[in-house]
């Protein structure tokens, strides 16, 4: 898989970021910026103008997780999660990314607002029990914390390109059959991207595990 998709995302929302004064503030004072697009709502309240930011949100989505529970936005809602797009058979660098995410599920599983969501890109072969499988073959031995996704191949490929700005696709010219970036996605409780990373890279990381604790009660 061609790691090159997660820095043009990259590259492109640390433009948004500049083009905001707020959120340039915000990384300053150690606050995580929001990302993504934006755009100020101007209406009338009580006789004044008021003008409110409209940051840019994950979609409404329903996927299956490894145990054939339904898992929407309102199991994240209020949580602060991590996404990220994979699928079990990759030669390249899911293993990579798998063996990263596994550092942060130790270190945060235990917390009850915190949680991870993994999107297979192959649900034709990444059916709920080939997930199972594969979550008990690395660790996982629940679905509390970290949901392993499965549903319409469509509608995973246009959330992660429309809503995580992430790189989802079907191409036959790649290893495996699939085009997919290696990025971490930091979500916070109003399912507003906080922070993207590069999953391959244990530096990475670290700084999304040092980030997490920022959003976390």
């Amino acid at each position: 898989m061609k790691k090159l998709g997660s820095w043009v995302v990259l590259v492109l929302i640390t433009a948004v970021v500049a083009c905001s004064g707020k959120e340039s503030s915000e990384t300053d004072s150690g606050k995580l910026p929001v990302l993504g697009h934006s755009y100020i709502n101007e209406f009338e309240m009580e006789g004044k103008m008021v003008k409110d930011t409209i940051y840019h949100k994950i979609a409404d989505f329903s996927f299956v997780n490894q145990v054939g529970t339904t898992i929407t936005n309102a199991d994240v809602t209020g949580k602060v999660y991590i996404a990220d797009f994979f699928f079990t058979t990759c030669p390249t660098i899911c293993p990579t990314m798998k063996a990263q995410m596994l550092r942060v599920y130790e270190k945060f599983k235990d917390n009850p607002d915190f949680q991870i969501l993994s999107h297979s890109i192959d649900p034709t072969h990444d059916t709920q029990e080939v997930l199972k499988e594969y979550a008990e073959r690395i660790g996982i031995e629940d679905a509390s914390t970290w949901h392993f996704l499965t549903g319409d191949q469509e509608k995973i490929f246009e959330i992660g390109q429309t809503s995580y700005l992430t790189t989802a696709m079907e191409d036959q010219n790649e290893p495996g059959g699939f085009l997919h970036s290696g990025a971490f996605i930091l979500i916070d409780q109003q399912g507003r991207i906080r922070g993207l990373y590069d999953g391959t890279k244990e530096d990475q990381v670290n700084r999304l595990m040092n980030d997490i604790p920022k959003l976390l009660p």
